[in-house]
């Protein structure tokens, strides 16, 4: 871009000299010494200028998309102030290049190779209608009217139709966005904005929807979720929603990309299958970003099929990595479809016995995942009776999900059996290269990898612990009464907190965060002591609510992470990201004071970048993303400890720079909806070609993308450079 300013610059002083009529030819000569030779185009860009009836369009996305490879690969950048666009390092191929924007329509596609440039012509929309159809879902989403606040608790079918056990409005909401239904899959887009015409001929949209929310082997999951709000009360509320919006009903007009907006690059590449949705992606080791660089990156399929997607980002390229059971007699974890589904009939398109959910990379390239080996009930070694030191102080009976490990260098799969139950998995900084597991229930996990991988014996290099807290406030663990015992003012207590913690998260301190689900929802830090069986204790912080149990602000968390300073961060239901900072506590953080309410000053909160609900005048929004992940080691570029939100309602990857919002929003197609992220460096010396994030697509409904059926999930780059114009 500076080049460019530079050789306009001299061009117009030379015009100006001309038009003076001075034809000394030693200025003239002395002038072309000073104007620099023009650049020749690179052989890997394609450029231009983007322009509409209305002149230069600023701010509105190019992309180029090709089918040319092993998979379909698209790169997506935005317009500068003067409606110039630079798309950089295209592999060679051709591409289908149009315009998008708020305030458009589709730009005609050209066909393009790189090393050439194109202006390119906007389409200014007709009519606001038309420019809503590109809006992101969580605009959508805040036209819905949630119920009044007069309204609960609920009180049930022959009520007003809301669970009595919904005893706040904000516990409903929580069901609405990051506790129900956005949780696996976005709301807002047109999938789901609209009814399909399998519903048709119902009297009422209200009817309808409580017959769509059973369609396929999800179905169950919907009705459950739905019956815990309130069946009647929730059907007649979308009903009213997708009736306003067919009767012409808009939502507010997003703001297009700006400033640092403008620099992002985005790159896609599809991966697994059609029928297969995801839930994570990994690209490197947490603690070290510069491990695997631009190698490859590993998904998990969840309850959908039983391998691991694998994308080569170099060679454009994807793979599967089959994954096998310890016990060949378990089955699948998704059952028959409850109903016939609009966009698979009654075909049940999920087969999954390992239930892979989560996947990190060790320092050495190997691949650990929580994953399904066997079915629920435990060995013997995890039982009481056993020698095994976690066992002898709380045994287990029972778990869901355990481990599993790829190594890339054999090619092998191996089982890791574990008496705790397992969702999420996060390595700490220690010499054992510890793997924390959440999703224990009544107890928190953990792997010494090092000694598993020296010895191959994972009953001994696992164990586990109970939550308690240091009640008696002498800063050791005791004997400690169970949570359903009388208070002992002498004794410990132990807390169970439903799902147990749910995001895991080692700090460099060597303690280990957590977030802790429900309304209001908490975090929970473990210290672990040198005997974490035994020594561990935990310090529990809930999101702040008054006298009457009412949310004071944010509420409720789902996933979040640590920074390197030790602050927690959580993306919450109530559209806001928060930080929790033990060291703003003001009072003691165990003994009988710490009750959970006891540091409300520790919370400082972040609006979300969307519009509230409709009828809803509180601090929030509609947005309510899934997780935070935290760029400990600026591999975004956007410097260190940089917390960033799923965005799930946005469509994008929410950046909380300097506390300033950077939406990176992913135009096409509409749809994304992410659960994870994770940053890898790969050549630190290359600038931000050598940097960025990655995030994959993760609803349950790939198909309800604007691409329709047949649309598998997407693995996606985001990198930020210096400007819109740089190469």
């Amino acid at each position: 871009m500076h080049a460019i300013k530079i050789l306009s610059l001299v061009t117009l002083t030379s015009m100006l000299w001309a038009c003076s009529g001075d034809n000394n030819s030693e200025q003239s000569q002395s002038m072309a010494t000073m104007a620099p030779a023009a650049e020749a185009m690179p052989a890997n860009i394609i450029e231009g200028v983007v322009t509409s009836a209305n002149g230069a369009e600023a701010g509105v996305w190019v992309i180029a998309e090709t089918h040319d490879f092993d998979t379909r690969f698209a790169r997506i950048v935005v317009t500068n102030d003067e409606g110039r666009y630079l798309i950089p390092d295209l592999p060679e191929a051709t591409y289908d290049i149009w315009v998008r924007g708020y305030g458009l329509v589709d730009s005609e596609k050209i066909s393009a190779t790189p090393g050439s440039s194109h202006d390119l012509d906007a389409l200014l929309a007709p009519d606001a209608a038309s420019a809503a159809e590109y809006y992101p879902a969580g605009y959508w989403l805040s036209l819905l009217e949630v119920p009044d606040a007069s309204m609960f608790p609920g009180t049930g079918p022959t009520g007003n139709g809301i669970s009595p056990r919904i005893e706040h409005q904000a516990d409903y909401i929580r069901m609405i966005t990051s506790g129900g239904c956005v949780v696996c899959h976005q709301l807002g887009n047109k999938a789901t904005r609209e009814l399909p015409s399998l519903f048709n001929g119902y009297d009422s949209s209200a009817a309808a929807w409580n017959r769509r929310i059973q369609s396929g082997q999800a179905g169950p999951f919907m009705t459950r979720t739905w019956t815990g709000m309130g069946l009647d009360y929730s059907s007649k509320m979308f009903g009213d929603w997708t009736d306003r919006i067919a009767a012409g009903e808009l939502p507010p007009v997003p703001e297009r990309p700006q400033g640092v907006e403008r620099n992002v690059v985005i790159t896609q590449w599809d991966w697994a299958d059609p029928t297969a949705y995801l839930h994570d992606v990994v690209s490197t080791d947490r603690r070290d970003p510069t491990i695997n660089g631009y190698g490859k990156l590993y998904g998990a399929l969840e309850e959908s099929a039983d391998y691991l997607p694998v994308l080569d980002p170099v060679n454009n390229t994807i793979d599967q990595i089959p994954l096998t059971m310890m016990d060949p007699e378990a089955g699948p974890v998704s059952g028959p479809n409850l109903a016939t589904s609009p966009n698979w009939g009654d075909e049940a398109i999920w087969d999954s016995k390992a239930n892979v959910h989560n996947p990190m990379i060790d320092q050495d390239g190997r691949v650990w995942i929580t994953a399904r080996v066997r079915n629920r009930e435990n060995p013997d070694f995890c039982q009481e009776g056993s020698s095994h030191p976690s066992a002898q102080v709380y045994p287990t009976q029972a778990n869901g999900r355990q481990l599993g490990m790829y190594d890339p260098q054999s090619g092998e799969y191996h089982h890791i059996d574990t008496c705790f139950g397992t969702h999420h998995l996060m390595f700490a900084e220690d010499e054992d290269n510890t793997l924390w597991t959440s999703g224990g229930g009544q107890v928190i996990g953990w792997l010494n990898t090092r000694e598993y991988l020296e010895t191959g014996n994972y009953e001994a290099a696992q164990g586990w612990t109970p939550f308690i807290l240091d009640t008696n406030g002498n800063g050791v663990r005791d004997d400690f009464v169970a949570p359903n015992e009388a208070p002992d003012p002498t004794k410990d207590s132990q807390i169970y907190p439903g799902f147990g913690v749910y995001s895991v998260n080692p700090a460099p301190d060597g303690s280990v965060w957590g977030t802790i689900l429900g309304y209001p929802g908490a975090v929970a830090r473990i210290i672990p002591g040198n005997n974490p069986s035994e020594t561990a204790i935990t310090e529990y912080y809930e999101l702040p609510v008054d006298e009457n149990g009412d949310a004071i602000e944010g509420f409720s968390p789902r996933g979040g992470d640590i920074d390197r300073n030790g602050v927690m961060w959580v993306a919450l239901a109530s559209g806001h990201m928060a930080s929790f900072d033990r060291r703003l506590c003001s009072g003691p953080l165990n003994g009988p004071e710490a009750t959970g309410q006891h540091c409300p000053e520790g919370w400082t909160f972040y609006t979300e970048p969307l519009p509230q609900f409709k009828n809803l005048d509180k601090p929030g929004s509609s947005e309510g993303s899934y997780f935070t992940w935290v760029d400990q080691h600026n591999t975004l570029g956007l410097g260190e400890n940089t917390p960033i939100n799923t965005g799930n309602q946005s469509g994008a990857l929410l950046v909380l720079d300097d506390g300033q919002w950077v939406k990176m929003r992913v135009p096409y197609p509409l749809g994304f909806y992410t659960k994870w992220m994770d940053g890898r460096i790969d050549d630190p010396d290359a600038g931000w070609k050598g940097r960025g994030v990655w995030s994959t697509f993760s609803g349950r409904a790939p198909f309800h993308m604007e691409t329709g059926k047949g649309t598998s999930s997407i693995v996606y780059h985001f990198q930020v450079r210096p400007d819109p114009l740089s190469r």
